[in-house]
């Protein structure tokens, strides 16, 4: 318990670890990673990263840049100039969550043909019920 200025005392907040749950869910977000991996190398305008990001919908993209920003992942900028540039860079703490993340995303390229090998032999036996 920690002390108030008229000598009270209140409980001290306890950091629930449930709570990381929502952290989990930027992280397992298959959409946010791709977007923190493409601002790893500067800052990026959304036509530059609807383009890179492969399957990515107009609709999706701007979700979840909205999304990254409210948690304090990227930061946008918007230039009034005609028409507006607006571009989107990581702060700090995104560009922690990349070098966090940069393996698990490198783990995924190495083995993505070891996974679609496993579910197509999966898939492929007589036992399997549908997915």
């Amino acid at each position: 318990m920690s002390g108030t200025a008229g000598g009270e005392s209140r409980p001290t907040r306890q950091e629930d670890p449930c709570q990381a749950r929502e952290v989990l869910g930027i992280v397992g977000d298959k959409w946010s990673l791709l977007i923190v991996r493409n601002l790893s190398q500067g800052p990026r305008r959304f036509t530059e990263l609807k383009r890179a990001v492969d399957g990515i919908s107009q609709r999706m993209l701007t979700v979840t840049l909205r999304g990254l920003e409210r948690d304090g992942i990227l930061t946008r900028t918007v230039r009034n100039v005609m028409p507006p540039h607006v571009s989107y860079e990581l702060t700090p703490m995104g560009r922690t969550l990349r070098e966090a993340t940069a393996p698990l995303l490198e783990w995924s390229i190495t083995h993505l043909r070891h996974i679609d090998a496993a579910r197509a032999a999966y898939d492929a036996r007589p036992d399997t019920p549908p997915a």
